[in-house]
């Protein structure tokens, strides 16, 4: 894979995929049930939607927050520190390559920890949040044990039709997650800066990403049309496989970890290349 990818500076996509290892199911993997996720229109357009969310995400986050970084998160923050990866461009919201210490990281879709009113722009941190909604809600979460945690700081929960919504503390406004829903687009000006790293690099490196929707495809179209290598490393099929350089069929997290190890090996003289097959 590193003889394809060369030398470097690399842009790097990740998906669901990378946050598997991590306890954070995915949508579209091989063995991931069928999810019918919740779309911008249902939740700004319905208070029922709106609530079944909250209660949801109510119980969900906290697996979200309680969750680490795996061996594919590190070895990309390992790659970046090196000087081999230039930054993540990343689908997933779980900020798990911050945590585990990737300094140019686009959040493409957003961030799970922090919430938005529509009315008046201000953000909050969905911890203070969840005060808010536990003084509503006393005990709701108390006993969790035994519940499905879906994607996307989601929980599987049945009966909502009770739970009381917080709305914003300022003006009053509808809150919503720092998450770009399906039916929403992704902010203009981040996806400006996704394709300035992928215009900056010399390869594309996909990594747990099934490309099924167009926020991801868009960069390997991009990388296509600039000749630059692209690796998808994926569980399953991608539609982007017809544009790859290479296509690796597993996990994320033994593949990177062992190509980090590899340009370790290579930076130390072992290997002839600096990053190789």
């Amino acid at each position: 894979m590193g003889s394809v990818l060369g030398p470097g500076p690399v842009a790097v996509l990740t998906g669901a995929g990378i946050s598997t290892d991590s306890g954070i199911p995915d949508y579209r993997g091989p063995d991931s049930p069928p999810r019918n996720p919740m779309t911008y229109q249902q939740f700004v357009g319905d208070s029922g939607f709106r609530r079944h969310y909250w209660a949801r995400n109510h119980v969900g986050w906290r697996h979200m927050q309680e969750t680490e970084p795996n061996t594919g998160h590190r070895a990309l923050a390992a790659l970046e520190e090196a000087g081999v990866v230039a930054g993540v461009i990343t689908q997933n919201v779980d900020t798990l390559h911050e945590v585990a210490g990737s300094k140019q990281v686009i959040d493409l879709h957003g961030r799970y920890d922090r919430v938005l009113c529509l009315a008046c722009g201000r953000t909050i941190s969905r911890e203070h949040l969840a005060q808010r909604l536990t003084e509503l809600n006393p005990g709701y979460d108390a006993d969790v044990s035994d519940i499905e945690i879906a994607p996307d700081a989601d929980a599987v929960i049945a009966a909502t039709a009770d739970f009381q919504v917080a709305d914003c503390e300022y003006c009053g406004g509808m809150l919503k997650p720092d998450i770009v829903y399906f039916g929403e687009n992704v902010p203009k000006p981040r996806v400006q800066e996704a394709y300035r790293l992928v215009d900056a690099a010399s390869s594309l490196l996909v990594a747990g990403s099934s490309l099924s929707v167009l926020s991801g495809l868009r960069f390997v179209r991009h990388a296509a049309k600039q000749a630059k290598p692209i690796v998808i490393l994926n569980r399953g099929a991608t539609r982007g496989d017809d544009l790859a350089t290479l296509k690796i069929d597993a996990g994320c997290s033994p593949v990177l970890e062992a190509l980090a190890a590899t340009y370790s090996r290579s930076e130390r003289g072992v290997a002839g290349e600096r990053l190789v097959s």
